[in-house]
């Protein structure tokens, strides 16, 4: 098969594609430009190019106009993913997995480590049928629960839901986007067709190795860190108090010097709540106003030696329960009876994501004060009005343990500990796993083909009552949107400019005499290394008609090349920008950077090996 256009196409062209590419890898890779307009800039890069310089097929026609290039954004695989989304969405809203996860809680209580243990398991299992974002959105908070009963460090548990979920999806076409993408990007090359098994016999291989890495040897490579709300109330010896401000206490009016409250010997001031304005500090000269709610820490000591010398100070204390709780203090640094800090996940398709603080009404809607914002491991203290809040932040909350009860409803947020035990209807629960595996079963067994499938399987979860329209808009990524579309269009402009053979030539040179299994193990480790630089989705696009190319120049089927794409795209391990599970994890278990190339680097090595010894024999290469 001949991937050069005949006769259509000039080196300068095919140079200045690939140059534009390594450009745009590289604006992704710095990250210091939202994926979004990275993606826009390059796609108007390449329509504008291909205007004024087009390529003329035997037909007369430019063979990358605009309608060649926008035509991504219609992909079916594309329009699988963002409807997988939404069934996903679906399932989360109905409260599908509500009964399942609160017994997987329940059994917890007694047995946690060998729960910890089967949880992961389900990860695994659930994720080869259902998008990988939900699921870790779904368990991240089972997780954190059933870690704290134990005793185990978060940041321990949290990177393995992810790379547990990402294993998982490549056991079945629809179990990653990448799948879905790269078969698509075949069958539309005239390569062949990916069937809904024909990934899970070495997928199950390849996701039991890594399997076996992430839960029994990568727990000793990751660090023993805190939860937020434990760094926040600094050690074990302080702990976080409120105080609302009357009219006629004594602190109104009165300067704050630095971070400590007036007229107490040590109270530090977290936060101040004025209205709807958290101010943070250090504070420069502030006066305290009536209706302040101010947040402080201080030690059981402070509090009872500030109790027993000025009583009246605890007017507008944390109420009777909080003065009993000073009173009697608590053994080993926990808030007062009824107030308490808790941790929240802001999941993909929240109402609150593009929006401040400030903008949703945060305190007014949830009756809680937002102490701080975390994102990717770097605690948001200034400024608090003006950030946006974004998928995968986790915020600190403060308030009555009544207050955190009503937010297990909220479906905008996900409370880490204490998720609802109750199902929230169990007839849109009902509803929502019967349409999750009627689609399964139809796809599965290729009575419809997947986009068919998923896309039906979305409706009927809006017409169904398990999540409206307005939610169902939210589940839908425009990152993925936005960054799948661009990536088909740069995909589309490689084959034709013969990009794709160029590179598929290069690579062949570099390994001339080396034999099928060396030039596939060599190709896994280039997509393997490049989908944590770029974006596993994004890197399955570009490499496919790359992989067919090299196949077509030694002569063998492209089936292997194809699957080390899907299986090299997925390993999207040492870095958090990686894969977006990635993100959504590396603030609720404080990681940074050097935690995700410290403990997935070793499973992207171990991977290709194993993907290096068992795929010729797999494929008969040998």
């Amino acid at each position: 098969m001949d991937f050069l256009p005949a006769d259509v196409t000039t080196m300068w062209q095919t140079w200045a594609v690939l140059i534009g590419i390594v450009v745009i890898v590289i604006f992704y890779a710095l990250d210091r430009y939202s994926i979004e307009l990275v993606s826009i800039a390059a796609l108007s890069g390449l329509l504008v190019f291909f205007h004024f310089f087009p390529i003329i097929g035997p037909d007369g026609r430019n063979q990358l106009d605009y309608l060649i290039l926008l035509q991504g954004f219609a992909n079916p695989a594309l329009l699988s993913i963002l409807a997988l989304l939404v069934v996903g969405q679906g399932l989360l809203h109905s409260g599908a997995f509500d009964t399942p996860t609160a017994r997987l809680i329940e059994i917890g209580q007694s047995r946690p480590r060998m729960i910890l243990l089967l949880a992961f398991v389900v990860i695994l299992l659930v994720s080869a049928f259902m998008n990988n974002t939900p699921v870790t959105v779904l368990f991240i908070p089972i997780i954190a629960a059933v870690a704290a009963k134990t005793n185990l460090a978060v940041s321990k548990v949290m990177i393995p839901i992810s790379f547990m979920s990402i294993l998982g999806g490549t056991t079945t076409l629809i179990g990653t986007s990448t799948n879905l993408l790269v078969a698509e990007s075949a069958d539309r090359i005239g390569a062949f067709s990916i069937g809904f098994w024909d990934l899970t016999p070495l997928g199950l291989i390849f996701a039991a190795i890594g399997a076996v890495y992430v839960l029994f040897i990568m727990p000793f490579l990751l660090p023993n860190r805190r939860s937020i709300s434990g760094a926040m109330a600094g050690s074990g010896e302080k702990f976080i108090a409120q105080l609302i401000v009357a009219e006629d206490h004594r602190l109104v009016d009165q300067e704050i010097d630095g971070s400590i409250l007036p007229m107490t010997s040590g109270m530090t001031i977290r936060l101040i709540q004025r209205s709807e304005h958290p101010l943070l500090p250090p504070y420069s000269g502030l006066k305290i106003q009536p209706g302040d709610i101010i947040i402080v820490a201080a030690t059981r000591e402070e509090f009872s030696e500030l109790l027993k010398s000025q009583p009246e100070f605890f007017k507008g204390f944390i109420g009777e329960k909080g003065l009993d709780a000073v009173q009697s203090g608590p053994s080993t640094g926990r808030s007062p009876s009824d107030l308490m800090m808790t941790e929240a996940i802001v999941p993909p398709g929240s109402r609150m994501i593009g929006y401040t603080p400030e903008q949703v009404g945060f305190r007014h809607r949830t009756n809680t004060i937002l102490l701080g914002i975390q994102r990717r491991n770097r605690m948001i203290r200034s400024h608090m009005e003006d950030i946006r809040l974004e998928a995968g932040d986790v915020l600190l909350l403060f308030g009555s343990r009544a207050d955190k009860k009503a937010l297990r409803s909220n479906r905008d947020m996900v409370l880490f500990e204490g998720q609802s035990l109750d199902v929230p209807n169990i007839d849109h629960a009902n509803r929502g796993r019967a349409i999750f595996l009627i689609m399964v079963f139809l796809a599965a067994t290729g009575i419809l083909p997947i986009v068919i499938a998923a896309t039906v399987a979305a409706g009927a979860m809006i017409a169904f009552g398990c999540l409206n329209i307005r939610q169902a808009g939210r589940a839908i990524d425009r990152r993925i949107f936005i960054l799948v579309g661009t990536a088909l269009a740069l995909g589309a402009a490689l084959e034709m400019t013969g990009g794709a053979h160029l590179l598929a030539s290069v690579l062949l040179t570099l390994l001339e005499g080396q034999s099928v299994p060396i030039i596939l193990s060599a190709f896994f480790l280039l997509i393997a290394v490049m989908t944590n630089l770029l974006s596993n989705n994004a890197t399955a696009v570009l490499f496919t008609p790359i992989a067919i190319s090299v196949a077509a120049s030694i002569g063998v089927e492209p089936t292997p090349f194809v699957f080390a794409v899907i299986f090299a795209a997925n390993c999207s391990f040492a870095t958090p920008m990686g894969y977006q599970t990635n993100l959504l994890v590396m603030g609720p278990g404080q990681y940074n950077f050097s935690d995700f190339l410290r403990a997935g680097t070793p499973l992207v090595i171990i991977l290709w090996l194993a993907f290096s010894f068992i795929a010729p024999i797999y494929f008969g290469l040998n």
